[in-house]
């Protein structure tokens, strides 16, 4: 890259610091580092939420590129769907609600062991990994094709560790503010070079192939339903819970995740347009995971393309830190020192960041694909996770005491099991189904089963 890529990309790095270590507070109180004292007021609330929901920007350029329109239909519409109805039935509730994490309501709705089995579950959940790949896979296309993925990965990683550590939440908060902006003015500059280029997307029609003009991507309904059903992760993610409960007052919670939709919808338009172009403009490419930074060093001239590659490391590491802080908070807070040394949570929460990060490591050595990573946690986790965690907020959903810790064991292992019959008897890395049935269905069935026996009707 040019020098003043280079430097454009380094004064990036520098602002976050110098945006983490403003106005630190230091009355730095469980509440102050893990929800910013509760005071989200709605533009913060919608900047935080609608960057963070977006770091899989590699992945989804990868989805686009080979799939078209579909990525539209599988990650896009399912989530607008349940972030509404987490709008309309949970954001208020989890606001008036005293719990500063998940966990930690469900230990108070049913009992510490069932928070302390969430706590295991939710940590490996919203593990980092994806974001560190994508982190990594971005840094080798800019320094060259030797680059060592995980070295890079890993050093930008720690760097977020570092500066989230500065302030917890508030760091998250400002560095997000300044991420968005980027997010979306440099997807619009991507889009406007690319129609100089190659014209409308209209025209690009006679240019794509026929799957990347299918509503499925050329899929099987059941494959897009397992992707419409892991969008039900919304209910379960802990960023939606944390910046619900960190909102000013709960018609802030509700208000700002109909705005954020509205945000996301205008961005996925973005990323799949961008991803037409990619395919067009390019052509066949190695690593479709690439398309972004390949095709912003195609079109942009010095300058303009390190403030691309700004665009993509504001999306990714917007959520990165936020997993990274969140997958702390969990094992940290929720599981450590609740039980050993409630005294120092913070402190916990910040170390335990850095397991978090060695851990996405591992999960990467094994899963060395964003969209597979997605899948496999998604797939796993979620149908042992969403019953319990519904019942918190919502009578009908609630469970016996008793029952909630095997509501969210089992699924998951029935899940977990399914998916490895069909890792061993599955064609190829985009399915794992075995006898017919994706991971995901077995998992909530289950959850379900158990449910209609242990749910509290009192």
């Amino acid at each position: 890259m040019h020098w003043i890529d280079i430097t454009i990309i380094a004064a990036y790095f520098v602002v976050l610091v110098a945006l983490s270590l403003y106005k630190r507070q230091k009355n730095e109180t469980e509440s102050n580092f893990l929800l910013s004292g509760r005071t989200l007021t709605l533009p913060a609330f919608v900047a935080t939420l609608v960057s963070t929901w977006y770091g899989g920007i590699l992945g989804v350029g990868e989805y686009s590129y080979q799939f078209g329109i579909s990525q539209w239909v599988l990650f896009g519409l399912p989530y607008y769907i349940f972030a509404i109805l987490f709008a309309v039935f949970l954001a208020g509730r989890i606001r008036e609600n005293k719990a500063l994490t998940i966990p930690e309501a469900l230990s108070d709705t049913y009992t510490s062991r069932a928070g302390a089995v969430s706590a295991v579950i939710i940590f490996f959940m919203i593990s980092p990994a994806p974001y560190i790949l994508m982190l990594g896979l971005l840094f080798q296309f800019l320094i060259g094709s030797d680059a060592n993925i995980l070295l890079f990965a890993t050093a930008t990683s720690l760097f977020s560790v570092a500066y989230v550590s500065i302030s917890g939440f508030q760091a998250v908060i400002r560095t997000d503010v300044f991420q968005v902006v980027l997010m979306y003015f440099g997807f619009v500059l991507l889009l406007i070079m690319a129609y100089g280029y190659a014209g409308s997307p209209m025209q690009l029609t006679d240019r794509l192939t026929e799957v990347h003009t299918m509503p499925l991507g050329g899929h099987g309904v059941q494959y897009l339903l397992v992707w419409f059903f892991i969008a039900l992760w919304t209910f379960v993610n802990p960023a939606f819970h944390q910046r619900a409960a960190a909102a000013k007052t709960p018609a802030t919670a509700r208000r700002g995740i109909f705005v954020s939709v509205g945000f996301w919808f205008v961005f996925d338009l973005f990323t799949v347009t961008a991803g037409l172009y990619g395919f067009v403009i390019l052509g066949e490419i190695a690593n479709p995971a690439l398309v972004y930074p390949m095709l912003g060093a195609y079109l942009f001239p010095v300058g303009l393309s390190g403030l691309f590659i700004l665009t993509l490391l504001a999306t990714i590491m917007s959520t990165l830190d936020s997993s990274l802080f969140l997958s702390g908070q969990t094992l940290g807070r929720d599981l450590i020192a609740k039980y050993w040394w409630p005294e120092k949570s913070v402190a916990i929460t910040r170390w335990s960041m850095l397991v978090s990060v060695l851990l996405a490591i591992l999960l990467i050595a094994i899963y060395p694909s964003v969209l597979t990573l997605w899948y496999v946690i998604g797939s796993t986790l979620i149908p042992g996770l969403l019953i319990p965690i519904l019942g918190i907020y919502l009578p009908f959903f609630r469970l016996k005491p008793a029952f909630a810790v095997p509501a969210l064991i089992i699924p998951c292992t029935v899940s977990a099991l399914w998916l490895i019959m069909g890792t061993i008897t599955g064609e190829d890395m985009y399915h794992y189904a075995f006898l017919g049935w994706e991971p995901f269905y077995p998992g909530l069935l289950t959850a379900m089963v158990l449910w209609s026996f242990g749910r509290n009707r009192s």
